[in-house]
């Protein structure tokens, strides 16, 4: 058990170094050799966990194909801005995500990754509740939900990229909430658009109620 622990650290610690280098240089640009360098672990154990650039890639996309799951709300509209906002509070403080993003936007080279995962899976969560916002009156009329969730998601991706640029990230959580803001007034309807909330520190607020709810979770599961 403490060796199976042990090595699923060090997987860990090597995905992480290699997110980092994507989100910093791009899927071309990094190197197995630095990446090696940064996860500061042997040549064999890289190896043994992963045995090319291409796979580290295709598991930090792979990460960031599970949308992450937000508490249910009243206002299915509220759960679907929710995922948007958690992911803003996360990006800043998950290397893994962070590089999983950089890699889906990238249009590079012969590799054979996949990049389209991470904004299907979220677009299709994002669709799912927007279609229950409809179905309860949430949306005002004129509004498709698929177009919606398509909106939603490339408006996410742009905001980011401009975050990135300009600060780092450092605004990112700022910048999506005014993002919601803008978009809500023009997609809610006056009564539910009152109740949002679409605060600063949402995300931070629906990042631990998660939490929270995957440790009750995992208490209640048997020894």
């Amino acid at each position: 058990m403490v060796q199976q622990e042990r090595a699923l650290r060090t997987r860990r610690v090597i995905l992480t170094a290699a997110a980092q280098l994507f989100d910093d240089f791009g899927y071309e640009a990094a190197t197995m050799s630095e990446i090696l360098r940064r996860a500061g672990v042997t040549k064999g154990a890289l190896y043994f966990h992963f045995t090319s650039k291409e796979q580290l890639a295709r598991e930090v996309l792979q990460e960031n194909a599970r949308v992450p799951a937000v508490p249910p709300q009243r206002l299915k509209l509220q759960e679907a801005v929710d995922q948007g906002l958690l992911l803003a509070h996360l990006m800043v403080r998950d290397p893994v995500l962070r590089g999983g993003v950089r890699l889906a936007l990238e249009r590079v080279g012969q590799d054979q990754l996949d990049r389209s995962v991470p904004f299907q899976d979220w677009a299709e969560e994002s669709l799912r509740l927007l279609e229950q916002a409809r179905a309860a009156g949430e949306l005002q009329p004129h509004i498709d939900p698929r177009e919606l969730s398509d909106v939603f998601v490339g408006a996410f991706a742009g905001t980011q990229l401009m975050s990135h640029a300009l600060s780092g990230r450092t605004d990112l959580n700022a910048r999506v909430v005014a993002l919601y803001r803008v978009l809500l007034a023009g997609i809610a309807v006056p009564g539910v658009l009152v109740e949002l909330d679409v605060t600063e520190d949402r995300g931070a607020r629906v990042h631990e109620a998660t939490r929270l709810a995957a440790r009750a979770v995992a208490h209640r599961r048997p020894a």
